[in-house]
């Protein structure tokens, strides 16, 4: 043993677990303190992924990503190589129209957590939307909040059947080609909508439950590009 190393629990601080004692005797405060810590932290952290599509080849999907279209229409989803991505070379886009195309990753299975994602609207007569799904049980049930560069708003709704049904709107700065940090926080019924960090919406909702995958999504002739997503679960 390296006699020069530091010790790593003195006498008069954990005794008991130098020694190899009993721990049903007095603990001192520093012990009870690390391990609650510790507790919490393995309770409410039990994953977390990021996916930037920097190592993902120009024209393909990252693995595990599944697009489609809840409604009708021809999506177009694929990675591009964008000099403006802001965690360089590339973004995810959507460049085809469709009643709400989408995109997600199916082996994110989260009840509760968070999803995000840097969207940037770049074009779009009819529609120039991003937003993030979680809960994803099929084409037909999730739930979705977007940021609308055309309407200056950040909407939640519930998707059901296939039929997108509104829960809020609120009035939000969304500008069209510039990239906006949109985050969703949900735990239970508990929903929570940030954009470039502020929260613009707050609020219960029990229409979709249980585990569903995440990704994100867009309306119509939206043309728009997605980088940095991540999420996790607790």
């Amino acid at each position: 043993m390296d006699r020069n190393l530091p010790k790593i629990c003195s006498k008069d601080l954990c005794t008991p677990l130098c020694a190899g004692e009993a721990l049903d005797g007095p603990r001192h405060p520093g012990i009870t303190l690390a391990l609650s810590i510790a507790m919490i932290l393995t309770a409410t952290v039990v994953f977390a992924g990021v996916e930037n599509f920097d190592a993902v080849t120009p024209g393909t999907l990252p693995d595990d990503w599944t697009c489609g279209v809840t409604g009708k229409g021809s999506p177009v989803w694929k990675v591009e190589t964008d000099s403006s991505a802001p965690s360089k070379p590339n973004i995810l886009k959507q460049s085809g129209t469709g009643t709400f195309p989408w995109c997600v990753k199916k082996s994110a299975q989260i009840t509760d957590g968070f999803v995000e994602v840097k969207v940037k609207p770049l074009a779009g007569r009819e529609d120039q939307a991003g937003g993030v799904l979680w809960r994803f049980k099929d084409g037909d049930n999730y739930y979705v909040a977007r940021a609308n560069a055309l309407e200056n708003n950040v909407s939640l709704y519930h998707t059901e059947k296939g039929r997108r049904i509104t829960i809020k709107y609120v009035t939000a700065s969304v500008s069209a080609n510039q990239r906006h940090a949109l985050r969703v926080e949900f735990s239970g019924s508990a929903i929570k909508v940030r954009l470039d960090g502020t929260q613009y919406i707050e609020l219960k909702d029990n229409h979709i439950t249980g585990a569903g995958a995440v990704g994100v999504w867009t309306k119509a002739d939206s043309v728009t590009a997605f980088d940095d997503f991540s999420y996790g679960g607790q």
